[in-house]
């Protein structure tokens, strides 16, 4: 099974272009699964590495066509017993069913065994984000412009202008910035490219960070070629993802908003002030970058006294 989970994994690289963010959780969750056959903890299943006082010969592997969906349910069934959260289940599960869709299409199986397995029923959790004044207070909160501040404000209004994933704002270019015209071309997950609008606050933002973008860098740094990232640390290189999270933490604290979201939960916030001004769910899904629609439905959840609100305002018999 380690060969296949190896194709695989070079599969979604190369071919599907996934994070390195996804690529470790997929390794991850397959390892385990591995782990679990291996151990033989499953009935269904023999141990793939026999006792040597019976005289066996070491089975050193599973292979994917030994396991049914019998054999997935008693891993399921493990996982939930060791008190894993059931969106980690749920997740693993997907993983699981991915990897054997991929083993049908390359012949290695003849039916994908995790497909009969029933996912974990997973609480409805409301996507954490901030409310309009909680982001005007956020964004008033880098302050006096010097070079970080500048680069630090661009961040906050970027995201909260155009609703960007983290790894999607820290993959941007300068090339990726078209100021003039408020446009932003992000590349998504699966290597999907798009055109993201962004407003005039942000517009602004960026064009103050850009004149003072290379003050940022190191005098010993500077001389060298121009780096192309949007964002830079004080070494010239590409702002991280992590380093870029801590900024936002600092502003969340410095405002008095507290830590109560991640950078994700700005993209949160973007969408659903978006969808309490009566923007089009279609459009917030294209905005989003979201394959499906499905996910992006979970902001109709958002906010129920607003959407009582709308309801009791505008309807005749309210």
């Amino acid at each position: 099974m380690l060969e296949q989970i190896e194709a695989y994994l070079l599969y979604l690289q190369a071919e599907r272009a996934a994070s390195p963010h996804t690529l470790k959780n997929y390794t991850i969750d397959l390892q385990q699964f591995r782990s679990f056959l291996r151990a033989g903890r499953s009935s269904r299943l023999e141990p793939a590495v026999s006792n040597a006082e019976h005289g066996d010969p070491p089975r050193l592997d599973i292979k994917p066509v030994e396991i049914d969906s019998m054999a997935i349910r008693a891993f399921v069934a493990d996982l939930h017993r060791r008190g894993i959260a059931r969106s980690s289940i749920a997740r693993k599960l997907a993983t699981l069913r991915s990897f054997f869709r991929y083993l049908c299409r390359e012949g290695v199986v003849a039916a994908n065994p995790a497909k009969l397995v029933s996912t974990p029923k997973l609480p409805k959790r409301l996507p954490a984000h901030l409310t309009v004044d909680e982001m005007d207070r956020l964004l008033a909160s880098p302050g006096e412009q010097d070079p970080p501040g500048a680069r630090d404000l661009a961040i906050l209004e970027l995201f909260y202008a155009s609703g960007i994933r983290l790894s999607e704002l820290t993959g941007l270019d300068v090339r990726d910035v078209d100021i003039r015209e408020g446009l932003i071309r992000v590349m998504g997950k699966g290597g999907k490219e798009r055109i993201v609008p962004v407003g005039s606050k942000a517009t602004a933002a960026l064009r103050r960070y850009l004149d003072r973008r290379n003050d940022l860098i190191q005098e010993s740094k500077r001389g060298a070629p121009e780096p192309v990232a949007l964002f830079l640390n004080r070494q010239g290189g590409r702002l991280s993802p992590r380093s870029t999270a801590r900024v936002v933490l600092k502003y969340l604290n410095k405002s008095g908003v507290g830590p109560k979201i991640t950078p994700h939960g700005l993209r949160h916030s973007y969408a659903t002030h978006l969808l309490q001004a009566g923007a089009d769910l279609r459009a917030i899904q294209e905005l989003l970058g979201h394959s499906r629609l499905s996910t992006t439905q979970r902001y109709t959840h958002l906010n129920l006294d607003h959407l009582m609100e709308v309801y009791d305002k505008a309807h005749p018999r309210a």
